[in-house]
């Protein structure tokens, strides 16, 4: 019994497809982020050199990921709330214009 040849152009298709709604999607997502961090009020220049600055640091030194990836966790668990106050245990370690290293949050989704 002859086997059914594969469309080899409509699977490449599909996965092209599904590749461009992760990318979409991921998109959004960032922004969104972005949004619920208060980090829409910053100029974009600002965020942008804040961006910069985090993936710098994560280079020089890499524990510092791991504290920003903690701090994003207890944001997220916390409810996520832009505006949220500070609260006894937190620094302000890691944020733009303390020793000229910037915070980033954990990746939301991937």
């Amino acid at each position: 019994m002859a086997r059914k040849p594969r469309d080899f152009d409509a699977e490449l298709q599909a996965l092209m497809d599904k590749a461009k709604k992760v990318k979409s999607q991921k998109t959004v997502q960032l922004g969104e982020l972005v949004q619920i961090v208060g980090a829409d009020s910053l100029p974009m220049e600002a965020l942008a050199g804040a961006l910069l600055a985090a993936v710098e640091q994560s280079k020089k030194t890499p524990e510092a990921v791991a504290r920003w990836t903690e701090r994003g966790q207890a944001f997220f668990q916390v409810g996520g709330r832009r505006g949220k106050k500070q609260t006894p245990g937190d620094t302000d370690e890691g944020t733009p214009g303390h020793n000229g290293t910037a915070s980033t949050p954990g990746r939301a989704a991937q």
